[in-house]
């Protein structure tokens, strides 16, 4: 009995490992966040393994029969649309519950947005701290506010219906000439990242329509601005 997450690409199909490959193909069972997006990159790799849904809407009522079927010997792989499973996507749930009754668990190395995101940026990586998806409404303004004296380069999953709103929101928390860098598309065909400061960044995005998921990282309120790259942008095509 064992639980392997595998990470699937987060844009590119070619960014998928052997070892994923090898993984899905020898489970008896692969938990898929969205199994029509799953289906597509199965069918790529000729992964012929059954998929069952296990999304944040039914993760709870399911999180026993799943268990029930890895203490039976099984060996059931969990996937997400993209990245690695757990990361502000389902997974934690399922992997504490294996781990409380004995069950081997194993994350496989492999994609995931907020690392080339990160690295990309040209902000310090040594020190750094994921927020994931900041709280959409309750909350929300604390959590922006606490932002303004973290030490650390900061690393947060948005929409790109809300990416203009964020900005616009860290501006005046954070100091219009705080340095940020957006990252959209990544590992895609179009893929971008945009350097400079909040309000350099927030007035590229503000003349265009957004698209593909997101990754902002900010500078860390000790950071020199003279210590970070100049404005620019980069795109991949």
């Amino acid at each position: 009995m064992k639980l392997y997450l595998v990470p699937t690409p987060v844009g590119n199909l070619g960014d998928m490992t052997f070892r994923a490959v090898e993984v899905l193909k020898g489970a008896d069972l692969i938990l898929a966040e969205d199994t029509r997006t799953s289906r597509v990159v199965m069918q790529h790799y000729g992964i012929t393994t059954p998929l069952q849904p296990y999304h944040i809407f039914n993760e709870h009522q399911t999180l026993h029969r799943v268990i029930e079927r890895l203490m039976s010997g099984q060996v059931i792989a969990l996937v997400t649309d993209a990245g690695t499973p757990g990361i502000s996507d389902p997974g934690f749930l399922l992997v504490r519950e294996a781990v409380r009754n004995g069950i081997a668990v194993e994350t496989l190395p492999g994609a995931t947005a907020f690392v080339p995101a990160l690295v990309d940026s040209g902000l310090p990586c040594d020190r750094f701290v994921f927020l994931g998806f900041l709280p959409h409404k309750k909350g929300r303004q604390t959590a922006i506010r606490q932002l303004a004296a973290e030490k650390r380069t900061m690393v947060i999953y948005e929409s790109p219906y809300r990416l203009l709103k964020l900005l616009e929101e860290l501006g005046p928390t954070l100091g219009w000439e705080r340095r940020v860098s957006v990252s959209r598309e990544i590992s895609k065909l179009h893929s971008e990242t945009v350097r400079g400061t909040l309000k350099e960044v927030r007035d590229h995005f503000a003349s265009r329509d957004v698209k593909g998921e997101i990754v902002v990282v900010v500078s860390a309120e000790t950071d020199s601005p003279d210590d970070n790259l100049d404005t620019e942008q980069t795109e991949t095509e």
